[in-house]
């Protein structure tokens, strides 16, 4: 590989310490390898945990904590919650304390065998609330610092990497401009490895501008970076002479740039992440993109930047941070403004174009044109618009946040409103709620009602999915305060659709049905045939729940024709889901199969994870109502992986319930009893007495044959949850549980 720097010793040593004579993994509980910026760290603990995968058979957990980025670092709580959700804690459920975080987090690692690399860690407290506390999981953190405190306190060993031995330094050298300087004097080589400080970045960097001028000598190049570096010995004060090495090179290589190429480099300081895109970078520079492909390549070739994939790119944190100083010292501040503008501009207006294939449905926000030099991108079909939120979906997040920091207030409520329908499918649901709450303030700050009651929607559609019911029932209410206000009696009509499900998804039937028959109605006299038809599905979906089974099956095929006329698929799949769970109940068991297949179909032609998640649940339901067991079993459990990375945590309880049923129809009351009481758990912290409720009945029909006093107790529990319900359903199955007490 061009360029690699191999480290043989130190990746012994690393070896030499973890393990003992019999290869088996030491009780080293926290390794720190520290070194100077550029030194290699993050290349050889990666090297290492590649190798060393076999001895944590519980898997590895990685962070890049960015202490030394010229955003902010990662916080120790923010790293715990990508831990503790990586671990299957539901997001809702990761304590806001730091201090509960991490108890929580060393309780899940401690039967475990994990290996944790903390990359690029600038301070102790950022490291030390992520240490496990058993000696079968090992800490690896890479860092410029030495961490002395971890030493101290907390029992680290260190391995520190200082520059390259310098024969591998000039080895460096040599590979990088092999084919391009075949007679360099070795002398000369070794003169210019010194001035890189022997560190590995410096030199790549310094090398490939050596292979990019072939015919110059190596005594010239040396000259103008002596030059470079005695500037820099002017302005230093002398406390870091491997930094000085490292900015020297920087500039050195830099200044060698084209004005064009140079240009690029410090522009592309501005943009919000570390990794970009071409088009985006096209729209940062003002240029096309053929021409900007052209400048990223020469970047590319002078190791300023990295490319990762086609027409993505990256910067190493040193590198950015010098990036962004060149933009601030040498760019115009008007010019520094009118790049920034462009490119958030470039992002508003892209995912907008991704908005018409993800949520083609949703009203568009009305949107001044691009300005000049902006071309947004078109998608020529949905899979295209996912593929791109998803892997802008830091960028997009972070865009949002650096509007609001430079002042742009309306762009920034433009980009968190837009984001919202431009989401990837897949995306967890807590992810947008920050920047939602910034687009808010920023809203209110402009006096713009209508963006106020637009975010106020999103928020409440936002907290629903995680189950925050409360907090959704707020949200919404403001909304539709507002719309009345505006006289809005479109969004008026949504926000009493929203209420409605919020009613539904706390059972509150008979309320969830008021709002969505006022829906319908405002719906039809908006001519909103979309909307009228998904209402429809929500008010067929409180007539099923409440047991109304007539009105049910009378709605949900009312609801389907409308979605097939419409070619609505997602309100399609909706519908069938319900369809499914009908003909269960009604003793169609192959329809109630076919219909929860072919509505999972479509949320996995949508690459949908909260449809595909909650959809699952209806086929493990029809799997083993067809005694499809094993295909139930395998069903709910997918279900509950995907419903846990979303945060949706009642979801992931009704998937366990499922679990439960099956075991218990499989003859295993044990295994029932457990999933049972875990989904009983979840519910009862939830609040949801319904389910609950549901749960704890299936417990006490599991422990009946083992223990039949404690069977009794979890039905007289059931049973006293589900006295304020007053639906046919609930009646019912208060009605069976009396009878098992009666009996059991």
């Amino acid at each position: 590989m061009r360029g690699f720097v191999n480290r043989v010793d130190e990746l012994q040593e690393l070896n030499a310490v973890l393990t003992d004579q019999d290869g088996d993994p030491l009780v080293v509980s926290v390794f720190v390898i520290a070194g100077t910026a550029g030194a290699g760290k993050t290349s050889l603990a990666l090297r290492w945990a590649h190798r060393a995968r076999d001895r944590f058979p519980d898997g590895q957990l990685y962070v890049n904590l960015r202490g030394y980025d010229p955003g902010q670092p990662v916080t120790a709580q923010e790293a715990l919650h990508r831990f503790l959700t990586s671990l299957g804690v539901p997001a809702q459920s990761v304590p806001q304390d730091l201090d509960a975080a991490a108890a929580l987090y060393r309780s899940l690692l401690a039967e475990r065998r994990v290996l944790v690399v903390l990359d690029n860690a600038a301070t102790v407290s950022q490291v030390r609330p992520l240490l496990p506390g058993s000696a079968g999981c090992l800490v690896v953190v890479t860092s410029r610092s030495r961490l002395s405190g971890l030493a101290v306190r907390d029992g680290a060993r260190r391995l520190t990497l200082g520059i390259l031995p310098e024969p591998e330094a000039v080895a460096l050298l040599r590979a990088v401009t092999d084919g391009h300087r075949s007679q360099d004097d070795p002398d000369k080589l070794t003169e210019l490895a010194r001035l890189c400080a022997q560190l590995p970045l410096a030199l790549r960097i310094a090398a490939e501008r050596a292979a990019s001028f072939p015919h110059m000598g190596l005594d010239d190049l040396i000259a103008d970076l002596r030059d470079e570096s005695a500037l820099w010995d002017a302005l230093s004060v002398g406390d870091d002479e491997e930094a000085d090495a490292v900015r020297t090179v920087f500039t050195w290589s830099y200044r060698a740039l084209p004005d064009q190429v140079a240009r690029i480099f410090r522009l592309l300081g501005l943009h919000p992440g570390p990794e970009f895109g071409l088009h985006a970078a096209a729209a940062l520079a003002q240029l096309t993109t053929s021409r900007t492909r052209q400048l990223l390549d020469s970047l590319v070739g002078a190791h300023l930047v990295e490319q990762t994939a086609p027409d993505r790119y990256q910067f190493h944190d040193l590198l950015r941070a010098y990036a962004t100083d060149q933009a601030q010292h040498e760019e115009p501040p008007i010019e520094r403004q009118a790049a920034l503008r462009r490119l958030l501009d470039w992002y508003l207006h892209t995912a907008d174009a991704a908005q018409n294939w993800i949520s083609p449905a949703e009203a568009h926000l009305p949107l001044t044109p691009p300005a000049d030099g902006v071309h947004p991108l078109a998608f020529p079909d949905y899979n295209a618009a996912v593929d791109w939120a998803e892997r802008d979906r830091t960028n997009l997040l972070q865009a949002v946040r650096t509007a609001v920091a430079a002042g742009y207030d309306q762009l920034a409520w433009q980009l968190a409103a837009v984001l919202w329908n431009a989401q990837a499918p897949s995306a967890p649901g807590a992810d947008w709620l920050a920047v939602g709450h910034i687009g808010l303030d920023a809203a209110a700050r402009l006096g713009e009602r209508l963006a106020e009651g637009q975010l106020l929607t999103d928020l409440g559609m936002g907290y629903t999915r995680i189950n925050a019911l409360t907090e959704s029932l707020e949200y919404h209410r403001k909304a539709l305060a507002i719309w009345r206000e505006l006289g809005d009696r479109l969004n008026e009509a949504h926000s009493l659709n929203l209420l409605g499900l919020v009613h539904l998804r706390s059972r509150q039937l008979g309320d969830a049905a008021q709002y969505f028959e006022q829906a319908i109605a405002a719906f039809q006299l908006q001519d909103s045939a979309h909307w009228q038809a998904t209402t429809l599905s929500n008010l067929a979906s409180a007539h099923y729940r409440a047991g109304h089974m007539a009105q049910a099956a009378a709605t949900i095929q009312q609801a389907l024709t409308a979605h097939r006329s419409l070619n609505n698929q997602r309100g399609e799949g909706n519908i069938l889901r319900l369809l499914s769970d009908l003909q269960r109940e009604e003793g169609e068991l192959a329809q109630a199969l076919k219909s929860a297949h072919d509505a999972l179909d479509i949320a996995l032609g949508l690459r949908d994870h909260r449809l595909e998640g909650f959809w699952l649940i209806t086929l493990g339901d029809a799997q083993q109502a067809n005694g499809q067991f094993a295909d139930a079993l395998e069903s709910y459990q997918r279900a509950a992986v995907l419903h846990r990375r979303l945060g949706d945590r009642s979801r992931e309880a009704l998937a366990w319930h499922g679990v439960g049923e099956t075991y218990r129809r499989l003859d295993r009351p044990a295994d029932a009893a457990s999933f049972h009481r875990q989904a009983a758990t979840v519910q009862h912290e939830l609040g949801d007495t319904w389910n609950e409720a549901l749960a704890l009945d299936g417990l006490g029909t599991s422990v009946l044959g083992e223990d039949p006093e404690a069977a009794r107790w979890h039905w007289a529990e059931a049973l006293s949850l589900l006295a304020d319900y007053d639906d046919p359903r609930a009646m019912a199955i208060r009605n069976r549980i009396k009878r098992q007490l009666e009996t059991g």
